[in-house]
């Protein structure tokens, strides 16, 4: 059985999701706000099937997207961590950041907070060599969190394509940070 890597920061604790986590997820993938970069909101159904998928995904390498908890009260707040796209971009194989945290949570230092400690663990204990991370153009907001990550704008935009042709978000900005910049910083 793989041993599922948890990590503790000063105020988060990443770690495999649990069955009370999906009906608040559930509801933050409904939220139109959180979702305004994805081509939709998901149904329960979904968000479910998502969840899960990401649960067995950990517990197969014993690393993913993370269900993140705050440490003072145990609330579920999101995921943040490292997942291998199985679809075809630019950059496949790839390893990528990435996060969704509820939008109370937003603007407290989580997303950077968690996504650091998620790539101390991608350079240290699994030892890639490059992380990329990807957004629409349009959200500022996440792309703040790669800067803030050290991470580099490529300058590589491409069509992502699980967003439909015609939609103002089908065009992504890519990021990447390769081991050797991310230990000298």
């Amino acid at each position: 059985m793989t041993k599922i890597i948890e990590i503790d920061t000063k105020r988060l604790k990443l770690r495999q999701w649990r069955k009370d986590d999906l009906p608040i997820f559930a509801k933050l993938n409904a939220d139109p706000v959180v979702m305004k970069y994805y081509p939709d909101v998901l149904s329960e159904k979904q968000s479910n099937e998502m969840a899960e998928k990401i649960e067995s995904s950990i517990a197969q390498r014993g690393w993913g997207f993370w269900a993140v908890e705050k440490t003072d009260n145990k609330n579920f707040i999101g995921f943040v961590g490292l997942n291998e796209p199985t679809y075809d971009l630019p950059v496949t194989p790839c390893v990528e950041i990435g996060w969704r945290l509820a939008k109370k949570y937003w603007g407290n230092g989580y997303a950077t907070e968690a996504a650091k400690a998620a790539m101390v663990v991608a350079f240290d204990k699994l030892n890639f060599s490059e992380i990329v991370s990807f957004t629409s153009v349009s959200n500022k907001q996440s792309r703040a969190v790669m800067e803030r990550l050290g991470m580099i704008n490529m300058q590589e935009n491409f069509e992502h394509p699980l967003i439909p042709e015609n939609s103002p978000l089908r065009e992504h900005v890519l990021y990447k940070i390769e081991k050797q910049h991310w230990k000298a910083n």
